[in-house]
């Protein structure tokens, strides 16, 4: 669904809104949040009234969700619309004076919430792992290749080297599916073995049910006892004291018995916020490795692979065309390939670069439109303190040269222009500095934790 969205009567309505709420928020987030509610939709459309589960979903939508589900409904039906929370009948809230005062102000429950039907904490075990995210499946690549590595050793010696793994990398890198992978090769190997992927915000929520129902022996024999645990986006723990008290206590518990654990995060764990020290240091006691956004050759794989399982065919030179105009991640890869794919069967065309473009006009004029040569110089030299007039300059200090350098690496990364093309936006540069600049900054984002975390900033900033 594109961003010109048309007027449709009521039955559609809710619909339209959450679709295109699928299409942009990550895949967890939309599941956790958007997907489970329920919508009354007033016959005239002038009012819109969500259903949701309990009280604490009910405030976590409202606070994160509610402007934006407003601002969508109100496009899609063409007027002013009236959006109202309300708990679902025969669901009885929790009341936040029946919690520890250390959860008043833990921010999101889980996904799963606390009303009377969700899983209890010793309810039969399940391992919540996806069976289709294996390593057979995985498209491996320079970007990926360590981490792959590493996941397939502790697949293989689980409790011994790199314990703990701590994967990191942006959204939609892949990350989750190496995750799985390891638990799918475990289980594999040793059906018997006890493994448990969850979401971080799930390990908030058991721990508040554990309070809420004083059940914390089934807690601990919950997570104590598994062979492997699985989790991913553990900045979820941020500012939640006892929630951190408690993994620490599992995390203690798993090393001591020989388990495995496996975590994910979005960027380099010394650069957790509001995490106590000692579980930052735990994190950093095992191996820490990155997942970097695919370079060209791995994203033209990933698209005709992908393509294959959808049983159509992706012409190698529109998948080039495709992954040389979808850089960031393999998330919004899949999204490109699911417009390309439908435009083709909806008007019985064969794929082919001019039909690609066609379907993804909106993607290209945005990235046309945001993203441009100026546009780098300008961000990176005010994020480095010096002046735009800098980069095109002759002056060579290391405090203007490196983010000259850094820009032209952002320059052929983010635009489709030649090196020629960026040395002469860089004051009449010769194309080969352009290039050494490239291989310098590409290598050493491999290297420095801190520069490619500056990197990262500054492609998310210009993205938009």
């Amino acid at each position: 669904m594109t961003e010109a969205l048309g007027h449709h009567p009521s039955p559609t309505l809710w619909q339209d809104c959450v679709d295109h709420l699928a299409q942009e928020l990550p895949e967890q987030q939309f599941n956790t949040w958007i997907k489970p509610l329920v919508a009354d939709v007033a016959a005239d459309l002038s009012k819109v009234t969500i259903q949701v589960g309990n009280r604490f979903k009910l405030d976590w939508v409202r606070a994160q969700y509610a402007s934006r589900i407003t601002a969508l409904l109100e496009r899609v039906a063409g007027h002013s619309i009236f959006l109202e929370l309300a708990l679902a009948p025969r669901e009885t809230p929790v009341k936040s004076s029946s919690l520890p005062q250390s959860f008043k102000s833990m921010g999101a429950p889980e996904p799963s919430g606390l009303g009377q039907n969700d899983d209890a904490i010793n309810a039969p075990f399940k391992n919540r792992l996806n069976t289709a995210l294996t390593f057979d499946t995985l498209i491996e690549g320079t970007a990926n290749r360590m981490g792959r590595a590493a996941a397939m050793h502790v697949a293989s010696s689980l409790g011994q080297l790199y314990n703990p793994l701590f994967i990191y990398g942006g959204v939609g890198l892949g990350k989750t599916h190496l995750v799985h992978a390891i638990g799918n090769k475990l289980l594999a190997d040793n059906p018997a073995a006890k493994v448990l992927y969850i979401h971080a915000e799930q390990f908030v929520s058991d721990v508040v049910k554990a309070y809420q129902r004083k059940t914390f022996d089934e807690f601990k024999e919950r997570y104590h006892s598994l062979d492997l645990l699985l989790i991913d986006d553990v900045q979820f723990f941020a500012n939640k004291d006892r929630t951190q008290e408690e993994f620490f206590n599992a995390f203690e518990a798993l090393l001591t018995k020989k388990s495995h654990i496996v975590m994910t995060r979005d960027t380099y764990p010394k650069g957790l916020a509001d995490i106590h020290e000692r579980l930052v240091s735990r994190f950093d006691s095992g191996l820490t490795v990155a997942i970097e956004p695919p370079e060209l050759e791995m994203r033209v794989a990933i698209l005709i692979r992908k393509a294959e399982a959808e049983g159509a065919v992706m012409p190698e030179e529109v998948a080039f065309f495709v992954a040389k105009n979808v850089r960031s991640n393999v998330r919004e890869l899949e999204g490109a390939l699911r417009k390309i794919l439908a435009y083709s069967r909806f008007n019985l065309k064969e794929i082919s670069i001019q039909l690609a473009r066609e379907a993804l006009r909106d993607l290209l004029s945005i990235q046309n439109r945001q993203i441009s040569v100026e546009n780098i110089q300008k961000t990176v030299a005010d994020y480095y303190k010096i002046k735009v007039a800098d980069m095109y300059s002759k002056k060579r200090p290391a405090s203007i040269a490196r983010p000259r350098q850094i820009a032209m690496y952002l320059a052929k990364e983010l635009t489709q222009k030649s090196l020629p093309e960026i040395g002469e936006l860089f004051g009449g540069r010769d194309h080969t500095t352009v290039l050494h600049a490239v291989r310098k900054m590409a290598a050493e984002r491999q290297q420095m934790t801190e520069l490619n975390q500056q990197l990262h900033v500054l492609e998310q900033t210009l993205k938009g």
